[in-house]
Formats: structure tokens, C-alpha cells, sequence
């Protein structure tokens, strides 16, 4: 953001917009006072929505962050709310991108990288968990793989490792084509995933996900930590896979934590449930940890590319080189063919909740979204369960659709040690990973704090600046990182995973 002017009851975000954002619901009649002009309010405006700053003609661009998010259905006077009666987007169909590169500045990694207490796992990668992961080869045996994992942790867990945990998921039978391999690729993320000092592979025997497949596919994994077995195969699957999460144990509790450079560290950043002030406080937020991280060598991954259309051409423009603008071009026309293939507006969007919370248009809340991934060059761009190549020191595009779950999943998949999300309205979600929710408004911090780690919402209070949250912020992280404090969805125990599903199944 180029400017950001904040007042008890408004914010400013850009000194070309003509749109503020209410930061508290204001009635009609209210004075404003905006650039030494002070406007009195036609209509009541929710909090979290716009004003206009001017008489905006119909049919004339609506500007907010300093872009065009869309245009006027009907001539809005002065000090009118701004919302989807009378504002729509202007986005339709694909574009051509041209490679307009930003002037790089001169990369300067620090003298002094921050550090934290990871695990250095045998092929250089560092974890922040040291748990042992049952990953299911199909949803056949979630309910064997839970019992396995419950009767484990009352045995195992704090005594060396952090805990024995599996994912549910539906899938693994009777799917063909992509959606087996993206079955198969999330799958083989977690299994060489580095939080975990273990893994126990369990199928049971007759699902199209073969095992062979699998552990072909997951690559590189340290054998001694791995143990698979087919539950058609024994005798008591449930004996079995105890027995098989002890051995890995007994390897997994003799690891130690190390000090290891912030550029181990490999960040998903993630929004789900904006609302206007998402673009304002939490992602910004986001966006400077982003820059720290990528400053530091460290790898922060974006992801939820239909929330990055109305906003690309700005991402483009941060690739590295050629080829990895033309990676982004590739990432974001396939992803809007996706939507063409199966007969979907491709800019429907944003939700219902985004909608109430203030975000009208597409452009509205991907100018907001993108925020997440700050001003780092774009470094390189993942195909949906590719995993992240560390310490290039820039942002990494990750190939995948903005639902909470499957997003989330696809970052762990990467190569995630912890998960950054940005929520205004609120969400209890958490994966494998520590997984810290920020909220853009303080309300939903004091409502939630269950739910929430870290409050953005005090940007909007004026008692603390940008760059000295991101400070505190980053720290606060480094705890996590290091085992020093848990993430909320730990202490709740909330560990999902969602895999993509786009195809056909017998």
C-alpha cells in the first residue's frame, strides 16, 4: 500500500482511491472527514464497507488499494455506501498478459538471520513438529488408522515425540485419472513431510491407490522411519499398526530440537472468511512476514489462484525471470479453463460471507488476498502437490483452489512447517501443521480466542504500526517454530486434510 490513512471510523488505504472503508458501523448523517473535506453520509454503512469519496457517474471505475475493482451500475453520490447494488466487476472471460517487469531492488540478505529450534531431518529439510503421521492410503481404514493413533498417543506422545496423528479423507477407491494422482501427490507430501519423525503408511489392499504406486511417487524417504502394511494382510490391523507406530517411535523419540536458520523455514499464507478489513490489517500483516521470510532465504508459499484474478498482472510482474512469468500465465489461464470446463462463471465470487463483511467485487478481494504474499519476487510456481524447492529467497505461486481445506493441504503438501491464516469473520480450521489464525478485527479476536493466535485487529486502533506488529509477529512465529508455544488448532486437536477432487469416480 502506497498510503494508509486511518481515523476512528474510517480508513483510507490509497491516496488514489475513491473509496474509504467504515471501520465501525455508521449511520446516515455521519460525518466523515477525508483529505481536510468532511462528507456527510446519504445512507447507513455497515462496518467493513465502502463510501464513496466523490459523485461517481454510472458506469465509471470504483478505485481501492489504488486499482480498479470494478465499475458503477448507477451514478453514487458522495458519502453513499458502496456495495453490490450499485458496484460490479469488470472481469470476463481470459486476458493476454504481457512480461512488464517490476525495477528489481538489490537483494540484501541480513548479516543476522533470526533462528529458531527445528528438526534437521536427514535430507536437509527442518520440521517444527516431531510427531508420527498414519497417512491412509483410502478412507476404508480411517476409522482403524484413528484407534491406532488414539491408543498411541495415551502411550507415546510427550514422551519424546509431539504426537501420533492421521487424517480422514474419502478417497483412494474406485478414482481414476487426476483425481488419483492428486490423491496420490497429497498423500506422498505428507509421507516426506518434514514434521514428521515417522511415518505408517496403512491401506487396505484392494483400493486403485496401490501402495507400490505411493511410495514410488513420495520419492526420497528415509526407510528406517517408514512402515506400510495392507490391512487385507494381517491378522489384527489394529495390533499391526500399534505395533508398527512403536518401532517408529522408538527411532522418533531420540531426535532433538537444533538451532536452525529462518531460512529453514517454509510458510503457507492463507485468508479464508475476509471481510473488509482483511485487506487492510491481516493480509498486509502477512505480507510483511512474507518479505521478512523471503529477506531471510526462507520460503513463503501463495496459493488460492482464483483469488489471485484481478490481481495477476501484479504477481506477473514479480517474476524472476521469463519463464516463471510464463508459468504464472500458464497457472492462471488453466485454473480459469477448470472453471470454463465445467460450466462455471469463472468470477463468481466472492462469498456470501466475504459479501457481508464488505468485499463486493472479484477484484475487491483479490487486490486483498494477494496482500498475503507482500512485495518479494516471485521465485517459482508449484503445480498442485509439487513440493517447494527451500531457500531461493522469494515468493513461491502454489497451484491450487481457495477452499480453506484443500488450499491449506496442497501448502502442508509443499512442504509447509506452519500455516499462516488470515480471518475476519472466523474459522476453527487447523492441519497437520501448526496452523495460526490472525484476525483482521479485534471483535472477532475478543469473540474467538479459542480460535484465534495472533490479533491484526489492533492496526485499526492506531496503538501500533505495521512494520512493529510484523516484528512482534515474526517472533511470535519463531516461538511456534521452536515448540515454545502451540498453535490453537493443537491445543484443539483439529488436524484436517481435503484433497482435490475434479474428475470422475467408478
Amino acid at each position: 500500500m502506497a498510503s494508509n490513512t486511518i481515523a476512528l471510523d474510517i480508513v483510507k488505504i490509497h491516496e488514489s482511491d475513491n473509496v474509504v472503508v467504515a471501520v465501525k458501523a455508521l449511520e446516515k448523517g455521519h460525518a466523515i472527514t477525508v483529505d481536510n473535506r468532511q462528507i456527510s453520509l446519504k445512507t447507513d454503512v455497515p462496518a467493513g464497507h465502502k463510501i464513496a469519496l466523490h459523485d461517481v457517474p454510472e458506469n465509471a471505475k470504483i478505485v481501492k488499494y489504488g486499482h480498479i475493482i470494478g465499475h458503477a451500475t448507477q451514478p453514487i453520490a458522495a458519502g453513499e455506501w458502496v456495495h453490490s447494488h450499485n458496484l460490479a466487476t469488470d472481469l470476463s472471460g481470459e486476458l493476454n498478459y504481457s512480461y512488464q517487469p517490476n525495477p528489481k531492488a538489490e537483494s540484501r540478505i541480513p548479516a543476522q538471520i533470526p533462528t529458531f529450534l527445528g528438526y534437521r531431518r536427514a535430507n536437509g529439510r527442518v520440521g517444527t513438529r516431531n510427531d508420527i503421521w498414519i497417512v491412509n492410503t483410502v478412507g476404508c481404514v480411517n476409522r482403524s488408522a484413528e484407534k491406532i493413533a488414539r491408543i498411541c498417543n495415551e502411550r507415546f506422545a510427550g514422551k519424546g515425540i509431539d504426537g501420533v496423528h492421521t487424517f480422514v479423507h474419502p478417497y483412494g477407491c474406485s478414482q481414476l485419472g487426476d483425481d488419483l494422482g492428486n490423491t496420490r501427490k497429497i498423500l506422498a507430501g505428507l509421507m516426506r513431510h518434514p514434521n514428521t519423525g515417522g511415518v505408517l503408511v496403512m491401506g487396505l489392499g484392494c483400493e486403485n491407490n496401490q501402495m507400490d504406486e505411493l511410495l514410488k511417487l513420495a520419492g526420497d524417504i528415509d526407510a528406517s522411519r517408514l512402515r506400510y502394511f495392507y490391512s487385507q494382510s494381517v491378522i489384527d490391523e489394529i495390533e499391526t499398526g500399534v505395533e508398527a507406530v512403536a518401532e517408529l517411535f522408538g527411532i522418533a523419540k531420540n531426535d532433538r530440537r537444533s538451532e536452525c536458520p529462518a531460512s529453514d523455514l517454509v510458510i503457507g499464507l492463507k485468508c479464508g472468511g475476509s471481510d473488509g478489513f482483511s485487506g487492510i490489517t491481516a493480509n498486509p500483516l502477512l505480507g510483511k512476514i512474507a518479505d521478512m521470510l523471503s529477506n531471510f532465504g526462507g520460503t513463503p508459499l501463495l496459493t488460492e489462484v482464483p483469488e489471485m484474478f484481478g490481481a495477476e498482472q501484479q504477481l506477473m510482474n514479480r517474476a524472476v525471470n521469463e519463464a516463471v512469468f510464463s508459468r504464472v500465465v500458464a497457472m492462471i489461464n488453466d485454473f480459469k479453463q477448470y472453471f470454463i470446463r465445467h460450466g462455471q462463471p469463472v468470477y463468481e465470487n466472492p462469498s456470501p460471507g466475504n459479501k457481508a463483511g464488505g468485499l463486493t467485487t472479484l477484484e475487491d478481494k483479490s487486490l486483498g488476498a494477494t496482500q498475503k504474499g507482500g512485495t518479494a519476487p516471485v521465485a517459482q510456481v508449484l503445480d498442485y502437490g509439487e513440493a517447494a524447492t527451500p531457500q531461493l529467497g522469494g515468493l513461491a505461486l502454489l497451484t491450487a483452489p481457495g477452499n480453506d481445506g484443500v488450499s491449506t493441504t496442497a501448502e502442508v503438501a509443499a512442504g509447509a512447517t506452519i500455516v499462516l491464516f488470515t480471518t475476519g469473520r472466523g474459522t476453527p480450521l487447523g492441519t497437520p501443521v501448526p496452523t495460526l489464525k490472525i484476525s483482521s478485527n479485534s471483535a472477532i479476536f475478543q469473540q474467538k480466542p479459542h480460535w484465534i493466535d495472533f490479533n491484526a485487529g489492533e492496526l485499526l486502533e492506531g496503538n501500533t504500526t505495521l512494520n512493529a506488529l510484523a516484528e512482534t509477529f515474526f517472533n511470535f512465529i519463531l516461538e511456534v517454530a521452536s515448540g515454545k508455544r502451540l498453535a490453537k488448532n493443537e491445543i484443539n486437536d483439529y488436524r484436517e486434510i481435503a484433497i482435490w477432487k475434479e474428475g470422475v469416480t467408478l
